[in-house]
């Protein structure tokens, strides 16, 4: 949950939800006790953004259930998800009625920072009036956190609600900003994860799901067990050589014991949250289970061939994959479920069933389809479809006409590229800045037009599998023509300028070199903080080379193409360090 104060006055409330965008639930938080309306504490910044955790106590969740009981409703399968079910009802008077709490632990915008330290900032929110976790200490070394964790490991059954580990954070604030971030995970703070829960069922089924790359993942059905207080009947089995007993890297798992269907398994949460099987009963293994046979065709009409393809490395995938491409099915219905999902354009009321049903009945056959919707509803008459009505059609059209918007690096997402995921998509959008730049590098790539590659190689944290993907996806025409007729029903608004006005933002800049007074990830992500880019190679785009001791080639490409070198000491005056 986040809280913003403005003036000392709770104005907004908000889930996390991806980050940059979540669920306003400002008239519902305002209903609970541990959240107060206005801070108490001195030194109160005009803008001050707490964020922390709703949840429910176990002794509370049971008598909660006990109502829902005797009021003949549903009752809840577990507190966590009683808390967000809760917290997002539209009656605030219902999440008013439910036992919620709160603990402030960390916080997000802030005209300024009243303490040095995390632990002095926890303190100062239990003075603003927020209740924070008691059981958070400061240590000071790494046999105290160790002996900490042990600690809460055996009091965890005893706690009143879920917890899944602890979590390290460095406690000066300086030091958590010189340490910086890697993508959206903190370099200053690390999550201790208690070993999962384990529990026994039989395995019934084993069903192939095709992903949106064509990739084959088995799936057990199992015989539904508790674990961890959620009810598990689906279980990942991750490849062919998985359910043969070998690992990625051809290591032998659970002493060569392959799975087949009847088998008893022993199942875990893995981090508290995907069920996967950690073993075999041999003993319970019944005569009627044979050796499991992965499919060597799609299940899809088409019944293409199935391959393992190769890494980037030259060796063979663990992963099976349909070669029918768009052709099959499945990839197509699965790219359009990843084309509307939260991360990529996040349209409201267009869940999996809906688009499932669009799907099969040719509604929507690729995602420029969706954004015509409207316009042929005269024909399509989708109000007339049971389950829908006007209301629920027009709310349809509203929330896909609100989406016809859409930041370049969630639109590079949706596209749904392989190895192209959110981190990497926001890369690409950063270093190209708008679309219709990055459509023409990705072009050239697939042309093969070596300066593109080169400068797509340049940019931070891509490298050549995904240059392969983006080249492969924009080498089909097919491919081609559905991003054509996509790009005509939506705008694609421009990566986020840098904000800083330091001397360095907007401007490429290379590492190179031992650096002597910061590590190379200090000084990229100090960099990138001032608002530059940091690349992995020198190109006559480079702004800026850094080089200190023992700079080789890099140094070298820097004088052939006349870039700026500085010293790591002129660097850190440059940068006002």
């Amino acid at each position: 949950m986040s809280l913003r104060y403005e003036g000392g006055e709770l104005v907004k409330a908000a889930t996390r939800g991806d980050g940059s965008e979540g669920e306003d639930v400002t008239a519902n938080v305002r209903t609970l006790k541990d959240v107060p309306e206005k801070l108490e504490g001195r030194n109160v910044p005009d803008v001050c953004e707490v964020r922390g955790e709703v949840y429910m106590t176990k002794k509370a969740f049971l008598k909660l259930n006990e109502r829902q009981k005797s009021a003949g409703e549903a009752v809840f399968a577990n507190p966590r998800n009683s808390a967000a079910g809760s917290l997002r009802q539209k009656d605030p008077s219902i999440t008013a009625s439910r036992p919620l709490g709160f603990f402030a632990y960390a916080w997000g915008a802030m005209t300024n920072v009243p303490e040095s330290t995390q632990v002095g900032m926890l303190h100062w929110f239990e003075r603003c009036g927020f209740k924070i976790n008691p059981l958070t200490k400061r240590c000071h070394s790494i046999s105290d956190l160790l002996k900490f964790y042990h600690n809460i490991e055996e009091r965890r059954a005893k706690l009143d609600y879920d917890i899944d580990g602890v979590v390290y954070k460095v406690d000066r604030l300086a030091w958590q900003e010189r340490l910086g971030s890697v993508s959206d995970a903190p370099r200053w703070a690390i999550a201790h994860k208690f070993p999962a829960e384990q529990a026994m069922t039989v395995l019934r089924d084993i069903e192939i799901q095709v992903g949106r790359t064509g990739s084959f993942t088995p799936v057990g059905k199992l015989e539904p067990v508790g674990v961890g207080g959620v009810i598990v009947q689906n279980v990942t089995l991750h490849n062919e050589d998985y359910i043969k007993g070998i690992g990625n890297k051809g290591e032998v798992l659970r002493e060569g014991r392959d799975i087949r269907i009847g088998d008893t398994v022993v199942i875990q949460r893995a981090g508290d949250v995907i069920p996967q099987v950690v073993d075999v009963v041999l003993e319970k293994r019944p005569k009627s289970a044979k050796e499991y046979q992965f499919p060597k065709k799609c299940p899809c009409p088409l019944h293409t061939d199935v391959v393992r393809g190769e890494t980037a490395a030259g060796e063979e995938e663990s992963r099976a994959r349909c070669t029918g491409e768009f052709a099959c099915p499945y990839q197509k219905i699965e790219h359009l479920k990843l084309f509307v999902s939260r991360r990529a354009f996040d349209i409201d009321g267009l869940g999996e069933k809906q688009l499932q049903y669009f799907f099969d009945e040719g509604f929507v056959k690729e995602p420029a389809d969706i954004f015509t919707l409207e316009k042929r509803n005269s024909k399509l008459k989708l109000e007339e479809i049971e389950g829908y009505g006007e209301t629920s059609v027009r709310n349809l059209f509203g929330a896909i006409e609100s989406r016809r918007k859409i930041a370049l690096e969630r639109f590079v997402y949706a596209l749904g590229m392989r190895h192209v995921g959110e981190t990497t998509a926001l890369a690409l959008a950063r270093g190209y800045g708008s679309w219709d730049v990055f459509h023409d590098a990705c072009l050239k790539v697939a042309r093969g037009n070596e300066e593109a590659i080169a400068e797509m190689d340049a940019l931070d944290q891509i490298g050549d599998t995904v240059i392969k993907s983006i080249a492969d996806y924009f080498g089909e025409s097919h491919n081609r023509r559905i991003v054509e007729r996509l790009t005509g029903e939506v705008e694609i608004v421009d990566a986020e300028k840098p904000k800083s006005n330091s001397a360095v933002a907007g401007k490429t800049v290379v590492f190179t070199g031992s650096l002597e007074k910061m590590t190379r990830d200090e000084a990229k992500a100090t960099a990138e903080r001032l608002g530059a880019k940091v690349s992995g190679s020198v190109s006559k785009k480079t702004d800026l080379v850094v080089a200190g001791p023992g700079a080789g080639s890099k140094l070298a490409e820097a004088n052939k193409h006349g870039v700026h070198v500085l010293t790591e000491d002129e660097w850190l005056k440059l940068i006002g360090e």
